[in-house]
């Protein structure tokens, strides 16, 4: 498919721990229903959003059999605040953030509604922090490039949880986990970063070609993903020089954090996209799903 076919179309303590997690739902008054799943997806460079290659078919079969969301609820790397905030509009604009200059991108809107009243639940059931509704932001790209790819029709509502830049990794863990009920009211929850992210280091000519540091950053990564070393993950700057150097600022990691605070004992991790990208890049993408 060429881009304007494309565009025309659209352990035992963790256990514990996550067993406690699962109990937000009684003490929130979630609905007690099925766990949405849940996922951190490796958006990579915006032109993905009206590009068809492997990445993009990735995420759409990743979600293949996913129940139809009564909304979606996107925590992206490209909305980094002062406090924590949620948006409350009806309908959000499509925010061209990505500094590219294709003709192609920039004509994309993604029109989906919003919803008020769950951005209001959320600022409800957040107890650790102060989640405020705003109406004057809208869907970056680190949503829509996803988005357009995996609900072309644009019909479900569509939130986005800003991310506290002044918060360390373990705050950012315990927001998700007390986010997680709202996996049981039918919200599919996005977590959009990239889990190896040093674009100082990228270099386009390398097509998906990594260098040897990222590569080595993300097995271990990856390996403490599938172990669920939650706490190993939350501080990942001790994990040696490597994970240092393909995590040299947290923004496109912190979206993972949300998505593991999240993750329950019926949930299973599925990696998948699990490719390198121009060197310092990665598209690493993880699913639970119960």
């Amino acid at each position: 498919m060429d881009r304007r076919t494309f565009l025309g179309a659209m352990g035992a303590a963790w256990a514990e721990t996550l067993q406690a997690a699962c109990r937000a739902p009684a003490d929130h008054g979630g609905e007690g229903g099925e766990l949405m799943p849940a996922f951190f997806i490796g958006h990579g460079r915006p032109l993905n959003a009206i590009e068809d290659n492997r990445f993009t078919r990735g995420w759409t079969d990743a979600m293949k059999d996913v129940p139809p969301p009564r909304a979606i609820l996107c925590i992206s790397a490209h909305w980094r605040t002062r406090g924590t905030y949620v948006t409350a509009m009806s309908r959000p604009r499509t925010i061209h953030d990505h500094g590219d200059a294709s003709r192609e991108l920039n004509l994309v809107r993604y029109p989906a509604p919003g919803s008020p009243a769950l951005a209001s639940k959320i600022a409800d059931a957040v107890r650790a922090t102060s989640v405020v509704p705003v109406d004057g932001w809208g869907l970056d790209h680190g949503a829509w490039t996803i988005l357009c790819h995996t609900f072309p029709s644009a019909d479900v509502p569509v939130l986005q949880l800003s991310i506290d830049a002044r918060r360390p990794g373990t705050w950012h863990y315990e927001l998700g986990r007390e986010l997680l009920h709202f996996r049981r009211r039918g919200v599919l929850v996005i977590g959009s970063g990239n889990l190896v992210h040093n674009p100082s280091e990228a270099d386009l000519l390398l097509s998906f070609d990594g260098f040897d540091w990222a590569i080595e950053a993300d097995e271990i990564l990856k390996a403490k993903i599938r172990a669920a070393d939650h706490g190993a993950l939350r501080e990942y700057e001790t994990l040696g020089r490597a994970v240092r150097l393909a995590i040299p600022a947290p923004d496109h990691y912190d979206p993972l954090l949300y998505v593991l605070g999240m993750q329950t004992p019926e949930d299973r991790v599925t990696i998948f996209n699990d490719a390198l990208a121009y060197g310092g890049l990665t598209m690493t993408s993880v699913r639970l799903w119960a």
